[in-house]
């Protein structure tokens, strides 16, 4: 049994402040998995958008006004820009996860614009773009340190 000379120093297998844990590295998955979906799912609420105004319910009072048709074709353009960021993620490119965490402070933001028009679902957008930009920020290359 081996002691360690120094008491305050870190025992030497647990990770460094640049190497991931294993939570760390399984959380930024899932936020490329959920940059996916999110993707996919604000490509087809585009489309909806562009195809049927009538589809979508308007609030008169609102103080952000938009032409439906208009902020379809924004959602179908910020989905398909997500879907491929969040491939990169999944693939653990670094471009990925910057791409990522701009494209969710963007998805983030039109979430919110688009508020009115799908409360319930846009708060949940809202929540899981916060989740994957806390996600991506965690996360840190092991061989490179910040």
């Amino acid at each position: 049994m081996t002691t360690n000379p120094n008491p305050d120093a870190p025992y030497r297998n647990t990770p460094s402040a640049s190497q991931n844990s294993g939570w760390v590295t399984g959380l930024a998955l899932f936020a490329g998995v959920v940059m996916l979906v999110n993707g996919i799912l604000d490509i087809f609420q585009g489309i909806v958008a562009v195809i049927d105004n009538d589809l979508i319910v308007t609030t008169p009072n609102y103080v952000f006004r938009f032409d439906v048709t208009s902020w379809g074709w924004v959602h179908i353009v910020i989905g398909a820009l997500v879907v491929v960021a969040g491939a990169g993620v999944l693939r653990g490119a670094l471009w990925g996860r910057i791409a990522g965490i701009v494209l969710a402070s963007v998805s983030a933001i039109s979430a919110f614009m688009w508020l009115p028009y799908y409360p319930v679902w846009n708060i949940i957008v809202i929540a899981l773009d916060v989740f994957v930009i806390w996600a991506l920020c965690v996360y840190r290359d092991d061989d490179r340190a910040f």
